[in-house]
């Protein structure tokens, strides 16, 4: 086949990594070992948290047990997207051959971190179907449940909602990962209140639960929690600073202080705890204030921007390059706008042609100070948007710019109808209030603060050091390797 590329947890998350250790080990704890056995639990239930300690324990275990093909396609999963080609092959193929020495259960799972870190997401939302059937509820599948979300297809995102609702049930309410996933799934639904029910349960159960954390996140978001939302967050991160979430949840609580109002702590936060590679994170930070009349944080080199589109794979991904149009939005890039656009609109994707083209001329028809073309390119998406890709919450930026648009082109009630389910359900509106207030446009434009040359900039602070386990940005290039593991019986 060719594809494409903590802390303390409660004694209940160890129960947890203990009901899979007939999985992980293929043999019961006890014949393992007391000292590898509880290396091997605590590296389950870091991984299953998305604790700042997985990655060293699932080291230790490796190092433990190196002919645990289950541990070494574990550890290869957090660290694909720092691998070469021909590491991430010689891993996974020791792995596969090791784990079908053990059972099939284990070979399956080994199988589906194949396909998954070689970004074969359909593929991968296939094999876990069938994987689920005969072993229900498996938590180290459930790692890679977000394959079917990442197809892109509809039909698959709908089937992986399904699906995790199921296993969920299966595992039952005590189980705090399918939990965790199933309140992810309910946030991205728009069913907001199940997801901030199920996501603190899922933290009563293992307060360490970084997937339920993030669930709570985009729960709150849509609640406009605010700086309740910010306290968590910080106390959260502040019990486990090297979390492989700690960046992605410090800009959710940047994008809680803007809509609280409170513009200097989401520079600060983009300026701190955002690497130079963070350009989607940054950029759309920076472009939420920039709408909001605000002053920028520290953003991306232009030239970075370029590089990366340049570079190998650098539109290979549809969200990836939205990220990029928005931090060239940010520096004012009108024209490297257009002829992105222009690339967008040749491409033979669909979801490239019909709708990351028009919102990337979008943003370029704000930046040249023409909101009403941007309204018109806009307006005919609707729920079109959603093939962009991403979550809610960040696909939520267009909704943002069609609205600052509308203001721009005197359209005023348009846009506060546009956003009036955010004006009207959200405790901190802040930032749409802002959204939707008249300001004067500078001297000779008919375009307000948003993209304008000249606009006050701040030099982006040096790159913090970046966490094992992010991907990096321009990572979207396709991997064409075959190995030695297409003919596996579960496919």
């Amino acid at each position: 086949m060719t594809g494409q590329r903590g802390t303390a947890v409660p004694e209940r998350a160890g129960v947890v990594a203990g009901a899979v250790a007939e999985t992980v080990a293929g043999v019961g704890a006890g014949a393992v070992g007391d000292a590898v056995g509880s290396v091997r639990d605590q590296a389950v239930t870091g991984l299953l948290a998305l604790s700042g300690r997985a990655l060293p324990l699932l080291r230790e275990w490796v190092g433990a047990e190196p002919d645990c093909g289950v541990a070494r396609a574990l550890l290869t999963l957090a660290t694909a997207d720092h691998l070469d080609d021909a590491t991430l092959k010689r891993e996974l193929e020791t792995a596969y051959r090791d784990a079908r020495a053990v059972g099939e259960q284990q070979a399956s799972v080994v199988y589906a971190v194949y396909l998954h870190t070689h970004r074969q997401y359909r593929l991968t939302a296939d094999h876990l179907v069938v994987h689920f059937a005969r072993w229900p509820a498996d938590q180290l599948a459930g790692l890679m449940v977000g394959a079917f979300s990442s197809s892109g297809d509809p039909a698959y995102r709908a089937h992986g909602d399904a699906l995790v609702q199921e296993q969920s049930a299966l595992a039952g309410p005590d189980n705090w990962p399918w939990t965790s996933w199933l309140a992810s799934t309910r946030a991205e639904q728009g069913r907001v209140r199940e997801a901030y029910e199920l996501a603190g349960h899922a933290l009563s159960l293992c307060p360490r639960s970084g997937v339920a954390a993030h669930a709570l996140a985009h729960a709150e978001h849509e609640l406009g929690s605010g700086p309740a939302s910010v306290d968590f967050l910080d106390r959260w991160l502040a019990a486990d600073p090297q979390a492989v979430q700690v960046r992605h949840l410090n800009w959710h609580a940047a994008l809680q202080s803007i809509a609280g109002g409170d513009f200097p702590d989401a520079r600060r936060r983009a300026d701190a705890a955002l690497a130079r590679t963070d350009v989607g994170m940054r950029s759309a930070t920076n472009w939420r204030l920039l709408l909001a009349g605000q002053t920028p944080a520290g953003h991306s080199d232009p030239g970075q921007v370029r590089e990366l589109l340049a570079a190998p794979g650098g539109m290979a991904e549809v969200f990836h390059t939205f990220n990029l149009a928005l931090a060239l939005a940010v520096e004012a890039a009108t024209e490297d706008l257009y002829t992105l656009a222009r690339r967008a609109a040749a491409d033979e994707r669909p979801d490239y042609r019909e709708v990351l083209a028009p919102v990337v001329r979008a943003l370029a028809e704000v930046t040249a100070g023409r909101p009403r073309a941007a309204v018109e390119l806009l307006t005919g998406l609707g729920r079109q948007a959603e093939r962009i890709g991403g979550v809610r919450v960040e696909r939520e930026i267009i909704q943002d710019t069609l609205a600052r648009a509308l203001v721009d082109a005197g359209e005023h009630e348009r846009a506060a109808g546009l956003l009036r389910h955010r004006t009207t359900t959200r405790r901190h509106h802040a930032y749409e209030d802002l959204l939707l207030a008249a300001r004067p446009r500078p001297a000779g434009t008919a375009c307000p603060t948003p993209g304008m040359p000249g606009s006050s900039r701040t030099t982006a602070p040096p790159s913090p050091d970046e966490p094992t386990g992010q991907r990096p940005a321009g990572r979207g290039r396709l991997r064409g390797m075959t190995y030695g593991i297409e003919s596996h019986p579960a496919r």
